[in-house]
């Protein structure tokens, strides 16, 4: 926080983030900065819920404060969605914060995680199975939000707001103990505490510190590894086998930074929420080390891995395709008119334009002679379309003895499954005239008998 700062605090009700505000409320002059009270209703435990609401609002009035508040029938939102209860509530609150920061409306989110909610989660990351990402446990700051209570116990808090003789709400869902939340807050930590060691939220908050550290210098090495052994490919990312296997030159450190980037990669890429666990890093180096060109592997998250001779490629995955079915999304066609010397087709499905435009050939030849894409108006016939390509597309590009299948014209260029999902093709009287990347059928290439010539360009949106 910086002097001048507008912070909220989010306050539920509870006594972790009630006293939050009380001791944010002490330090604003020191810290010079403009705080007001935030709240998020879930709607998931009725009247009780709003009782919270109203609670909170009643604080923030005390104080003076003004007070940001909002809602979501997070129940209804997760059936809708088929997601579960708690990542959803999670997501939808801090999506709420998030649009508080963007908006401008404030600078700072302030939420009151404390070192027993580190310890917990720590615990949880252990039991689920983690590396030293997920030893990190919550971070201190994350965007707009920041944690300042991550080192101070539940139990100080509450000493706290008893000398204060501040009264909190009670969230009764706390206690239930179905959720492995809450048995790890009101049986396993504990059962530690009393048994094996007394400090043992202490110890699990600092573990958590140290392995933020660390993960934060792998994080550095391998987004500059990254920058130097992956490669745009079509839509995805591209890395060589050898080079994903044998970042480094020593095995034992090239392993581990050959799985972080594997996971640098995916969670670039991942157009969605899914968990990467270590089972599917393995199966990816695997991949990379025995697998045969043309296997692939779905990834959590909506990313599909492939083996292509000698690399892997990456590529998030929109929808839920079956692998090798081209998306219904890059489906698309478009008629040529010929009447004008100029036709602009807006091609949203590959988010570009193109431009087909009739030139005189005998004045502009020397133009574009070495431009593959001009076709000889006059051979061209009617419906002249453009469209993605099709299984079966067949076509003699110029300097071809014979027709070949595009399929084959496209693996000989080794453009992957899904860069050529959508390629784009010029048809004449239903023959293909032009496909891009390709010089133009010979039957419709331009040549020293041409009089007009219709030049094919392509750009971005």
């Amino acid at each position: 926080m910086r002097p001048g700062d507008r912070v909220g605090v989010a306050v539920s009700g509870g006594a972790d983030s009630v006293a939050l505000l009380l001791l944010l409320l002490e330090l604003r002059q020191k810290l010079g900065v403009v705080l007001s009270v935030v709240h998020f209703n879930h709607k998931l435990r009725g009247k009780a819920s709003d009782a919270d609401e109203k609670f909170v609002a009643k604080l923030a009035a005390k104080h003076g404060l003004e007070f940001h508040t909002a809602s979501v029938q997070v129940a209804k939102k997760a059936k809708k969605e088929r997601a579960n209860l708690e990542e959803t509530a999670r997501r939808a609150r801090y999506d709420y914060f998030r649009s508080l920061a963007e908006s401008g409306a404030l600078a700072r989110i302030s939420v009151a995680h404390t070192a027993d909610d580190q310890a917990e989660t720590v615990l949880a990351h252990i039991l689920r199975g983690t590396g030293l990402a997920g030893l990190g446990g919550i971070h201190p700051i994350a965007g707009p939000v920041i944690r300042p209570l991550l080192h101070i116990s539940r139990g100080e808090l509450r000493t706290y707001l008893r000398a204060k003789k501040q009264k909190w709400r009670e969230d009764v869902t706390n206690r239930d103990t179905t959720r492995t939340r809450a048995r790890i807050r009101r049986k396993l930590l504990p059962l530690l505490e009393k048994q094996f060691q007394p400090a043992i939220v202490e110890h699990l908050a600092t573990l958590a510190d140290l392995a933020r550290e660390d993960e934060s210098f792998w994080e550095e090495v391998v987004a500059k590894r990254a920058a130097e052994l992956v490669q745009k490919g079509g839509e995805g990312l591209r890395i060589a086998a050898t080079d994903l296997l044998e970042p480094l030159t020593r095995a034992e450190e090239a392993q581990a930074l050959s799985k972080r980037l594997v996971r640098h990669i995916v969670k670039s890429l991942k157009p969605r929420s899914g968990q990467l666990g270590a089972g599917h890093v393995y199966a990816v180096l695997e991949l990379a080390r025995h697998g045969q060109s043309g296997t692939s592997l779905p990834l959590p998250g909506g990313v599909e891995v492939r083996r292509e001779r000698d690399a892997l490629a990456f590529h998030a995955v929109e929808g839920k395709f079956p692998s090798g079915t081209p998306s219904k999304a890059r489906e698309f066609e478009y008629n040529i008119d010929l009447v004008h010397a100029a036709e602009e087709v807006r091609v949203p499905e590959l988010g570009c334009v193109f431009r087909f435009m009739v030139i005189d050939w005998l004045a502009k030849r020397a133009e574009t002679s070495t431009d593959g894409a001009v076709l000889d108006r006059d051979r061209l016939r009617l419906p002249l379309v453009l469209r993605n390509w099709r299984p079966g597309d067949r076509m003699r590009p110029l300097g071809h003895r014979s027709a070949h299948k595009l399929k084959r014209l496209l693996n000989e260029k080794r453009v992957s499954r899904w860069a050529r999902d959508g390629w784009p093709v010029l048809t004449s009287g239903g023959i293909l005239a032009w496909a891009r990347g390709f010089h133009v059928a010979a039957e419709f290439a331009a040549d020293e008998r041409t009089r007009a010539g219709m030049v094919i360009a392509e750009e971005a949106l």
